[in-house]
């Protein structure tokens, strides 16, 4: 038996941790059976977006016929953008491994470990154990249980990176951020592509006006099927079919592709840890359970990030592991604030989000404004020949406290990111934005706006509708 003072199972934002502890002189166990750097760094936020980079470019281009620039996209050197992505990844993880290296006070465990008691880990030949263990054992794909897909084969955002050469055709199957996201890269570069969506919307969680603006504006390049069922895939002489059925229509269809591209969802990893062993408590969908505290049903165990199943995005899984820090070697207690979780979605045309979407709001029985305003009303807007893109915001209608926005346009993420400052500010109002100057012009005057067009809820959906 080896023990820690700290061990920490996962190497993404679990990592986190480990350089708080060890900063603290405390022996650190890290617990890591894929890459270091866990998905963000291999196989998600990062290498992804040095995708979609050149693939944002390539549509700007095209539309710059919207003001009168004609241009076109030579070529493409889909090689060079390759090896620039796994260069900043492979560097990023070669640093980790030698700065793990070389940490006396640190053991890494490159394998899959597993509880067998409260405390106690099996790692490969050895039992570790600790007073205080952290969970960021993160999630996998889920493969659903279709036939003929494991015959066919397919590709997940496991392995989606390592092709070294464009397919002719695509499919997605799937319909949230991740079919979004690679049927913008894949259809920018010239790849027919098809996505299949179980949901009757593409991006289900987000504002039905956001939903619907990105379906019109990527089916421009990408055929969009939601609202089906996948009966059936096969392998046949030309590449791989997949059959659905339209909800809508009950007709039965299927389209033919080169390869097949997973986004259906993912399941958590906390079955592969064996944590029942070590009697924790997991949900319906096997994420580890947690309080307000991130702690979970066994006292001394923390669990954060994708494993618990809440938000999913590395920017909360790093605020998170903060919060299990402070919680497992702080003076005081942190509770977990949720109420402002911001995300984006880096397809054509961007996609950010954060707090409450409308159904939100009236679900929890909320009196709500809402505030509309389209990119083309102010003067940046209409310099960019942008007739689409919109901010969208909910205010509480008693306090004036920000409830939620939606941006979706050029530059979505940047412009959201004030109204998440707000969010987190005392009074948590908009009261800042109408004091200030804004820049004019500038797309930050469609963000005042949304706010200066607040209106009850029933008038906006006669405007709108």
């Amino acid at each position: 038996m080896k023990d820690y003072d700290v061990i920490v199972i996962g190497s993404g934002a679990g990592m986190n941790v480990a350089a708080k502890a060890r900063s603290h002189n405390l022996k650190v166990a890290v617990v890591e059976d894929g890459p270091l750097g866990g998905t963000c760094l291999n196989r998600g936020c990062i290498p992804s977006k040095i995708l979609i980079e050149p693939a944002t470019l390539i549509r700007e281009i095209a539309d710059g016929k919207l003001i009168g620039v004609m241009a076109r996209v030579e070529s493409v050197d889909f090689k060079l953008i390759r090896e620039r992505m796994w260069s900043l990844v492979l560097q990023d993880r070669k640093q980790m491994e030698a700065g793990v290296a070389q940490d006396t006070g640190l053991d890494l465990y490159h394998l899959r470990a597993q509880f067998v008691g409260t405390k106690v880990l099996q790692a490969g030949a050895e039992q570790i154990r600790a007073p205080k263990i952290m969970i960021a054992c993160g999630v996998r794909t889920s493969v659903p249980d279709t036939p003929g897909l494991s015959e066919t084969g397919y590709l997940t955002s496991e392995t989606v990176f390592d092709i070294d050469r464009l397919p002719k055709s695509l499919v997605i199957l799937g319909g949230g951020y991740k079919a979004c996201e690679f049927g913008h890269f894949f259809s920018a570069l010239g790849t027919a592509v098809t996505i299949v969506g179980h949901n009757p919307a593409l991006l289900p969680r987000e504002e039905p006006e956001v939903s619907d603006l990105v379906a019109m504006k990527m089916g421009e390049h990408v055929q969009i099927r939601t609202n089906q069922d996948v009966l059936e895939v096969r392998r046949v002489e030309e590449g791989k079919t997949v059959r659905f059925l339209d909800r809508a229509s009950g007709k039965i269809e299927q389209v033919q592709a080169e390869e097949i591209l997973l986004t259906t969802g993912v399941q958590s990893n906390a079955d592969l840890l064996n944590v029942s062993a070590a009697g924790i408590k997991t949900d319906a969908k096997n994420y580890v359970v947690v309080n307000e505290y991130l702690e979970t049903s066994v006292p001394g165990i923390w669990a954060f990030g994708d494993v618990i199943g809440r938000h999913m995005f590395r920017h909360t899984a790093n605020y998170e592991s903060d919060v299990a820090w402070f919680n497992a070697f702080g003076k005081v207690k942190v509770k977990l604030d949720e109420h402002a979780v911001p995300h984006a979605v880096f397809t054509y045309p961007e996609v950010a989000s954060v707090g409450m979407i409308e159904a939100d709001a009236r679900q929890r029985g909320r009196k709500y404004f809402v505030g509309f305003s389209k990119f083309h009303d102010c003067a940046k807007g209409y310099a960019m020949g942008d007739e689409d893109s919109f901010v969208k915001v909910l205010v509480d209608a008693e306090t004036l406290r920000i409830l939620g926005a939606s941006i979706v346009g050029p530059q979505a993420s940047i412009l959201l990111q004030p109204i998440v400052y707000l969010m987190n500010c005392a009074d948590q109002t908009y009261t800042p934005i109408a004091r200030s100057q804004v820049i004019h012009p500038a797309l930050s005057e469609a963000v005042v706006n949304a706010f200066a067009n607040l209106m009850d809820p029933e008038h906006h959906h006669e405007r709108s509708g």
